[in-house]
């Protein structure tokens, strides 16, 4: 049971989610080489940012890796910020294929404790081996909560608090839980405090474990 006071809101059917997906680019319609071009020039975004940082990527170095002109890199993403998103999105939708589909214990073939514990760990993880990316293409404090990165992540673990105990309020909860995997935070605990990864991982487990024993 989830140590948090029951909520009247907290209706729906037990393990019911509903999930949109984070890549909102529209295909429909477009030729398929400029779908081929998008595809060119994200895969060329990927290799810069891992040879230099996300930080020093550049349209022109975008475009000149990707071998097209720097307007297709416009035309597609319309500035620097917008490809950083994309490329937020893609290692969004990795994340989002394993905790959806992917084996257990992160996926759903695993009990609800079971995933919660797997999914922090996970997300640690996963931001840990792209932390330029998502600390360079992180959204202002209006925009954050209401982006579907964050949507996606907020709906998954209230469905699996509401799994583990229905009269929590599992709105709620799941917000303070993800504030423990905040990129921000996890950057300074780990960069500026010098953690090691192993400990946050452990403090999730516990998080979780004290929270939804």
């Amino acid at each position: 049971m989830c140590a948090l006071s029951p909520s009247p809101q907290a209706g729906g059917r037990r393990g019911e989610v509903f999930l949109d997906l984070v890549n909102r680019h529209e295909h429909g319609g477009q030729r398929a080489d400029a779908v081929r071009n998008r595809a060119r020039v994200l895969d060329a975004a990927t290799r810069l940012v891992a040879r230099h940082g996300a930080t020093n990527l550049t349209m022109d170095a975008v475009a000149a890796e990707a071998s097209v002109g720097k307007g297709t890199v416009f035309r597609h993403f319309g500035d620097r910020t917008g490809l950083l998103l994309a490329l937020l999105d893609r290692a969004e939708q990795q994340l989002q294929a394993r905790f959806l589909s992917g084996p257990p214990p992160l996926g759903p073939d695993a009990d609800p404790s079971a995933r919660l514990r797997a999914f922090g760990v996970a997300v640690l993880r996963h931001e840990q081996e792209h932390r330029d990316l998502y600390l360079a293409a992180e959204l202002d404090v209006q925009r954050r909560f209401l982006a579907p990165p964050y949507r996606v992540r907020h709906t998954h673990v209230a469905m699996l608090v509401r799994s583990l105990d229905p009269r929590a309020d599992a709105e709620l909860l799941s917000h303070a839980l993800l504030g423990y995997l905040d990129t921000a935070l996890t950057h300074h605990l780990l960069q500026q405090r010098e953690l090691e990864l192993k400990r946050l991982e452990a403090g999730w487990i516990e998080l979780v474990t004290r929270l939804c024993p």
